[in-house]
């Protein structure tokens, strides 16, 4: 999986900049669900889903399973929805670094790869996520990355 790590249900992603973080969440969801990118709660721990033929087709059967809704897939399956400004994160959701915290992380407001090391500590709990824009050496928006704990 990219990113992922089972033991400690740890993942990162990072995707191409686009203004709408909500669009692209729905769209990396989308691509790690094809792509079978995930652990499958009937599966064994350290095997991606893609590994099983019988593993579910569409994301409404994948959560129907009880399995996977105590256990979760250690993925950004497990993330739904990102919050707004002010808006507080609850279960499933991924909240955007803010300024303040990039600031006080970082000593900057604009982002880089550079400074994903700085900022991991920023996803404390489990079932929650964070994302931030990354910027490119000129300082434009160039990648969101999307980290996060989920799974038992």
């Amino acid at each position: 999986m990219e990113g992922a790590d089972m033991g400690a249900s740890g993942w990162s992603y990072f995707v191409t900049y686009r203004p709408d973080l909500q669009e692209a969440l729905d769209d990396l969801r989308a691509r790690v669900f094809a792509d079978g990118d995930y652990w499958w709660a009937r599966g064994e721990i350290g095997i991606t889903a893609s590994d099983y033929r019988d593993r579910p087709q569409t994301l409404d059967e994948l959560y129907g399973d009880e399995w996977v809704q105590e256990s979760g897939t250690h993925s950004i399956l497990d993330m739904f929805r990102v919050v707004t400004e002010g808006e507080k994160p609850d279960y499933g959701t991924v909240q955007p670094v803010t300024t303040g915290e990039a600031r006080r992380r970082t000593g900057t407001e604009v982002l880089t790869r550079e400074h994903v090391e700085a900022i991991g500590g920023l996803a404390e709990q489990r079932w929650f996520g964070r994302c931030a824009v990354l910027h490119d050496v000129t300082g434009r928006p160039d990648e969101i990355y999307f980290w996060g704990w989920s799974g038992d």
